[in-house]
């Protein structure tokens, strides 16, 4: 793991080791320079009691300097490539950064309805991993959430972090909505009030909803209008059949209890509503697709949403660092050659005759 970088001065100037762990390779460094330095310690006090004082005749070119120079250049380049492998930095730079997107917000059917199986795994699961596709394929524009059933929920705010935005969208459940039934008007109210929210500003608005159709309340299409009028252009996603699926009752740990029926006791079928669906994407603006189990439809939404223009989501200062490393590597090198050129005796001069 990459220790947090080490701060300091030099020369009065803002400094830094990114990778500071490294340093403890000095500790082996020194315990090196120590070693080297025993081992010529060593050797003098063994051409000592050897020769005695005939050592300089027995030995002329054995002197101490040379060694040592070799074994200090050596030394000195384990040192340099140390420090080197720490990343030293030096002058701050400060850069700005701006990011440019727009504003889309989901609003998703989380009515009871929405557990019908005519699509896999079931139309809400279908059309959760529909907007997991396009927070990835839409990456750096602002996303909001919203969840509906017979009231609507905001569940994720204008938020240009997609991991965030995910999480949220992974939270939400049929089950966990308070009252059943549908209202498309309340999910598109939901919608613009959380674009409301927004920084206002020349950029594009779009509101994708997805659902199965069945409105219960009136008002959907005035909603989508007044959210047209507000600059904002509205994608109607249908999730489902138009053959009728049985809706699914669970239980608490998921298991299932049966399926929704009427008050005469018979079963109740659920189909996809595209007439409705259809008159809130001509109200808003924008176009009704259709998906599948295939994934069709949303694609279009993208492109869409591509060709929207964009503004400012984001401004920030970003900070960066000139790395050092390569002028400490390189005289590491240098040490390492002139450790080599260096004889380990002194050479012997040739006598004249």
């Amino acid at each position: 793991m990459t220790g947090a970088p080490l701060e300091l001065r030099l020369l009065g100037a803002p400094a830094r080791l990114a990778e500071p762990r490294w340093l403890w390779l000095l500790l082996v460094v020194a315990a090196l320079a120590a070693l080297a330095a025993f081992s010529l310690r060593r050797r003098r006090a063994l051409l000592a009691r050897t020769a005695g004082g005939l050592a300089a005749r027995v030995a002329p070119g054995a002197g101490a300097a040379r060694p040592a120079l070799r074994a200090g250049l050596a030394v000195a380049a384990l040192a340099l490539l140390a420090v080197a492998l720490s990343r030293p930095q030096r002058g701050q730079r400060v850069e700005g950064a701006k990011r440019y997107g727009v504003d889309v917000v989901f609003a998703l059917d989380a009515s009871r309805s929405m557990r019908a199986r005519d699509v896999a795994p079931d139309r809400f699961g279908l059309a959760r991993l529909e907007v997991e596709a396009l927070l990835d394929r839409l990456a750096g524009n602002r996303f909001g959430i919203v969840t509906f059933a017979r009231s609507a929920f905001v569940q994720c705010p204008l938020t240009t972090d997609t991991a965030a935005a995910r999480l949220f969208l992974r939270a939400a459940s049929p089950e966990a909505m308070p009252d059943q039934g549908t209202s498309l008007e309340a999910a598109l109210s939901a919608a613009g009030e959380v674009l409301a929210a927004g920084e206002r500003g020349p950029r594009g608005r779009v509101v994708v909803l997805l659902s199965d159709g069945e409105d219960h309340e009136p008002g959907a299409a005035a909603a989508a209008r007044a959210l047209a009028d507000a600059g904002a252009r509205v994608f109607a996603v249908g999730i489902g059949g138009t053959s009728g699926e049985p809706i699914p009752l669970r239980g608490k740990g998921g298991a299932l209890d049966g399926y929704q029926r009427d008050g005469r006791g018979e079963l109740v079928l659920s189909r996809l509503g595209e007439a409705a669906l259809r008159e809130v994407a001509e109200s808003g603006g924008g176009a009704y697709l259709r998906a599948s189990d295939a994934g069709v439809g949303l694609p279009a939404v993208a492109a869409a949403v591509e060709r929207l223009e964009k503004a400012e989501l984001e401004s920030r200062v970003a900070v960066s660092w000139e790395e050092q490393g390569g002028w400490f590597a390189g005289a590491a090198f240098l040490c390492l050659l002139g450790a080599l050129l260096v004889p380990d005796v002194r050479p012997r001069r040739e006598e004249g005759p």
